[in-house]
């Protein structure tokens, strides 16, 4: 797929990027609150304005701040998103005018080569005219007076930005190569693997990723909650020759709702929860120097309830204690507390190291051959009635509960439907000895079934 201009959005904190981003993107993907500093990370979106076609990128505020601290950690992800783009928003806050700190990432960005497009946000009224007047002292061409919460001002930064799409869409169309012709494979495989890391807080999501691209793409450090928003990085992962397209998601550490109570850490965890709902396999990634505690049982068991596939991970494995003994108490811990899911695949990894994972991988593209496998009618009647046989349905209350036949309904988690009579009355335990026999016998091991249960109409019961 041939790469979109990029067009990154820069400011001090607090100055309306995220909203503007999210306008662009047509929803609400970034975090937004009142308060300064909400994004951290970069997060990219396809931004569209007005027929124009783009790749997005917010960044977290610009602040003076040293590079060793997390502000300033924040910061190089920021001067590297603008060296990477297309083109940059330089956004300030009309109501606030221009502010020191505005002058000096004005004096930064002259010094990049990326072009820079200055808008003046919250401009609405007379309280952003001031501001209005005050941006042209910092340099740059007219800039645009916007309201990036109410839509203002969007078809003066359509046609500062149509030139700049416009022109990079012209050179890749000349540079990329001819399209093939032919018709489309029935049998093409499955699109970019969506792979969801989750997990309480500091257990090392974030370094995971870097480690697996290649670079420092997410901000990390020794403090808890650097994650707010779930950000979503494309990959490709290259094994025996063939190169898989990966999308992988950071996600917000997830602490017990008890302790939730910080506005925004509400919003972090319900984003982070979102992108299960998003993902294919979703990564539980626990921290080996602490081993598993309740509420890794509680993610775990809300991944499954979104019926995903589920891997559980290991990490900082190169520095645990007793690692035989650690792992075998998790292992028997998740049977014990997933006892709806047998056979969630154990692994152990190192972030720092890398130790582990292209077989982390390796398997996540197993689990998703599993979540999405369909098993033909004819194949999966035949052992439904060797099942049925081998282990009858009771009858309570002397009446005979007849089961007739399965078919699978879906994939993603495989879902199956049996019909017979008198179905409401059967046990959950003979509902769990077919699951077990669907696992064992057809494949499904360590992913979410879900069997339903119909009775069959009788005509003649009016």
């Amino acid at each position: 797929m041939a790469r979109s201009a990029t067009i990154a959005i820069v400011g001090r904190p607090n100055v309306g990027k995220s909203t503007l981003f999210n306008r662009l993107v047509g929803k609400r993907l970034a975090l937004v609150d009142d308060q300064p500093g909400v994004t951290r990370d970069r997060r990219e979106g396809d931004g569209k304005l007005l027929g124009l076609e783009f790749r997005i990128v917010d960044t977290a505020g610009f602040e003076d701040q040293d590079a060793a601290t997390l502000p300033g950690r924040m910061r190089v992800q920021t001067e590297k998103a603008v060296r990477e783009a297309d083109a940059a928003l330089f956004m300030i806050d009309g109501r606030a005018g221009v502010t020191p700190l505005d002058e000096e990432i004005a004096r930064w960005l002259r010094s990049e080569d990326t072009p820079i497009i200055l808008l003046v946000n919250k401009a609405e009224g007379k309280q952003g005219e001031n501001g209005l007047m005050e941006s042209y002292s910092l340099g740059f061409d007219n800039p645009i007076a916007l309201s990036a919460e109410h839509g203002e001002g969007v078809v003066d930064l359509f046609d500062a930005l149509r030139p700049i799409v416009e022109g990079f869409d012209a050179e890749t169309a000349a540079t990329a190569p001819p399209a093939l012709g032919g018709e489309e494979d029935e049998d093409a495989p499955l699109g970019p693997m969506k792979l969801a890391i989750v997990g309480r807080p500091n257990a090392g999501k974030s370094t995971l990723i870097n480690r697996m691209i290649g670079e420092d793409r997410l901000i990390t450090g020794p403090e808890a909650g650097i994650t707010r928003d779930s950000i979503r990085v494309d990959w490709q992962w290259e094994k025996d020759g063939e190169v898989h397209e990966i999308q992988l998601f950071d996600t917000a550490g997830m602490r017990k709702r008890a302790k939730v109570v910080d506005k925004l850490e509400k919003l972090s965890v319900a984003d982070a929860l979102h992108a299960v709902d998003f993902a294919e396999v979703v990564v539980l990634l626990l921290d080996a120097t602490k081993g598993l505690e309740a509420q890794d049982l509680r993610i775990a068991d809300k991944v499954l309830q979104e019926g995903r596939a589920l891997i559980v991970a290991l990490n900082k494995w190169d520095v645990a204690e007793d690692p035989s003994s650690l792992y075998n108490g998790v292992r028997t811990a998740l049977d014990d507390g997933l006892s709806q899911v047998k056979g969630v695949p154990v692994l152990t990894i190192s972030g720092a190291t890398g130790k582990g994972i292209d077989t982390l991988v390796r398997v996540a593209f197993e689990q998703r051959d599993i979540w999405t496998n369909r098993v033909s009618t004819a194949k999966l009647n035949r052992w439904f009635e060797a099942a049925v046989d081998a282990n009858p349905p009771p009858a309570p209350g002397g009446k005979r509960i007849k089961l007739r036949y399965i078919t699978q309904a879906r994939t993603r988690p495989p879902t199956f439907v049996v019909f017979g009579t008198r179905t409401d009355a059967l046990p959950g335990s003979y509902e769990r000895y077919l699951v077990n026999g669907m696992r064992k016998e057809l494949g499904f091991q360590g992913v979410p079934v879900r069997l339903n249960f119909r009775n069959s109409r009788n005509p003649y019961d009016e």
